[in-house]
């Protein structure tokens, strides 16, 4: 675990207690704002304002340095660890998995589970036990809806550093676990090649409503093979590509001292010229994701006017 430098200090009770300090002058420093509670016997000391993955991991941190018997860190915590997108997923509890004997439990802040743990299932982050990549991702993909499982799986892939064989082999060695059936659905639609958390969520839908799946990346290019640009999807007999418009707002496309109305003009020149080879452009951005219903008739009705 690597917290950003600019994070407070995180202080357990029983350390405070050991410094000298009694339970009123934690409570004073906690009424006067120099300590902000984090959960029970946990406090955040310093002007650093953790985000939503770094409130998470000084929870993890906090809940383990009290766990009377040692555990993996799993599920959810496992991805905040790894750096895997938190989009669709629950923080409020810290995930970790015993083998059994162990009984699952659900104590609050804390969610424990029980399953059969092989060599390759566990690794250290700093030092931290925590599920492989793989694992987690089969973990998640059986225990979360079918979008965020699919947002998991695909940044997995990105990073390089698990393949589809391995989530698979991740897969198997759970077979009976409740949830294998939708995990296998996840891991056999996740794509490396998508490269946000909006074009997953986009594709994640696409697939949810059974529309005619796009590729990734499609590359357009001249009849010379001079290459104009590459789109995000492209339902290639249908010459339709599309696009999830997040990476502009973002500034993805900025180059070194360029101006975003700069960046949008160099999109539309782009899209332009797509057109003039015969591409025809749907697009679409984060805020029409929260509804689908009206996203996906755009898409059908979009594919149904250039059917071939």
């Amino acid at each position: 675990m690597d917290p950003a430098s600019d994070l407070p200090s995180l202080v357990l009770r029983p350390q405070a207690l050991a410094a000298g300090l009694v339970d009123d002058e934690i409570r004073r420093r906690r009424r006067r704002a120099q300590w902000a509670t984090l959960q029970r016997g946990a406090y955040l000391v310093g002007p650093g304002r953790p985000d939503r993955r770094q409130r998470h991991l000084l929870a993890v941190q906090a809940t383990l340095a009290g766990l009377r018997v040692p555990a993996v860190v799993s599920h959810g915590s496992a991805a905040a660890l790894h750096g895997l997108p938190l989009w669709g997923l629950r923080l409020d509890q810290v995930h970790v998995t015993r083998r059994p004997p162990a009984r699952s439990a659900d104590e609050g802040r804390l969610r424990s589970h029980v399953a059969r743990l092989g060599a390759d299932d566990v690794v250290t982050v700093g030092r931290t036990a925590v599920t492989s990549i793989a694992r987690t991702v089969a973990d998640l993909a059986r225990a979360v809806p079918f979008a965020p499982a699919l947002v998991v799986a695909d940044a997995a892939l990105a990073g390089g550093e698990t393949t589809t064989d391995q989530l698979r082999a991740a897969l198997t060695s759970g077979t009976g676990t409740r949830g294998t059936r939708s995990a296998r659905r996840v891991i056999e639609a996740a794509d490396g090649r998508s490269e946000s958390v909006g074009e997953s969520r986009s594709r994640a839908l696409m697939i949810d409503a059974g529309l005619t799946r796009p590729e990734l990346q499609v590359e357009i290019r001249r009849p010379d093979g001079w290459l104009i640009g590459r789109s995000d999807f492209g339902w290639e007999e249908h010459r339709l590509l599309g696009e999830f418009d997040g990476r502009v707002k973002y500034g993805r496309l900025l180059r070194p001292g360029q101006q975003p109305g700069d960046a949008v003009f160099e999109e539309k020149r782009r899209e332009d010229a797509m057109r003039e080879e015969g591409w025809g452009m749907v697009r679409w951005v984060w805020d029409e994701l929260a509804a689908p219903a009206a996203l996906v008739a755009r898409w059908a009705r979009a594919l149904e006017h250039r059917a071939p």
